[in-house]
């Protein structure tokens, strides 16, 4: 098994005070102080999104899915600036239910963000209707411009599952990078599109042992928050493998530096709580 209490201890070792506040909503359902949603919340542009770095004050995306994902691990999606958030991403949702980052941003955008590019819409694509996936199931009120009495997004989401499914290959295939399969998976699975949601979840299996503690955190955190069940073979087979990249002071790696372990860890204790 995983060893949560290692994991436990090297957030509270090594995390910062916001790291520790997200934790304890993860682990116990503590709501945090109103100051650790302070950084969190700052800068979103005037329309409702947050911008990335790289795109000065135009909004973002990417890094709006990112904010969302840090909110909610504080139980922060029904705040004013996460509600404004989502209200946006559903308006930035293109008549054929893609989405794509503003065109200003192609200069500086990274590659898994650039408009124009196939696989960044569909990785982004995938991003957005997971969000909006996760605000249906748990935000109250009935997002931008849709009937009071609808659910959250419906047709938005409608749209999404439409364009997620138009691009998966009969063989379970998708264009691009392997975070969007798991997310994508996620969301055609809420939508009870079970048959297009299992052929993507036998191909992200076969990789499942090769994945990284990083990926893999990721990927089970994310289809438990869409309501996968925990006796799933992917999901078993992604606690076997955590449980095998588990170091000894209970942290799982990141891909990128070891400065983002606690973040990466964090991942793992949602993927596995």
């Amino acid at each position: 098994m995983v060893d949560i209490d290692a994991a436990i201890g090297f957030v509270v070792a090594r995390g910062d005070a916001v790291d520790r506040a997200r934790m304890n909503w993860l682990r116990a359902g503590i709501a945090p102080a109103e100051d650790a949603f302070t950084s969190l919340e700052m800068g979103p542009t005037p329309t409702g999104g947050w911008p990335a770095h790289w795109g000065d004050q135009v909004a973002s995306i990417d890094a709006t899915c990112f904010r969302l994902q840090e909110l909610d691990d504080l139980g922060g999606l029904t705040r004013p600036a996460a509600a404004r958030a989502l209200d946006w991403l559903a308006n930035r949702q293109r008549p054929d239910g893609f989405w794509e980052e503003d065109r200003s941003l192609a200069e500086h955008a990274p590659k898994w963000a650039r408009p124009g590019d196939v696989e960044a819409r569909f990785y982004l694509t995938t991003n957005a209707a997971f969000w909006l996936s996760v605000a249906a199931s748990d935000v109250a009120g009935p997002g931008i411009g849709l009937d009071p009495a609808a659910t959250p997004y419906h047709h938005v989401l409608e749209l999404a599952g439409q364009a997620i499914r138009s691009s998966v290959q009969e063989n379970g295939s998708w264009p691009g990078y392997l975070v969007s399969g798991w997310l994508a998976a996620a969301v055609l699975h809420k939508q009870a599109h079970f048959y297009e949601s299992a052929r993507i979840a036998v191909r992200i299996a076969e990789r499942v042992r090769e994945m990284s503690a990083a990926d893999v955190a990721s990927m089970a955190a994310a289809l438990r928050r869409l309501g996968w069940s925990d006796q799933d073979s992917l999901l078993i087979a992604a606690r076997q493998r955590l449980k095998e990249t588990q170091r000894p002071d209970g942290a799982w790696a990141s891909d990128d530096a070891p400065a983002f372990d606690v973040h990466t860890t964090l991942a793992g204790i949602r993927a596995v709580r």
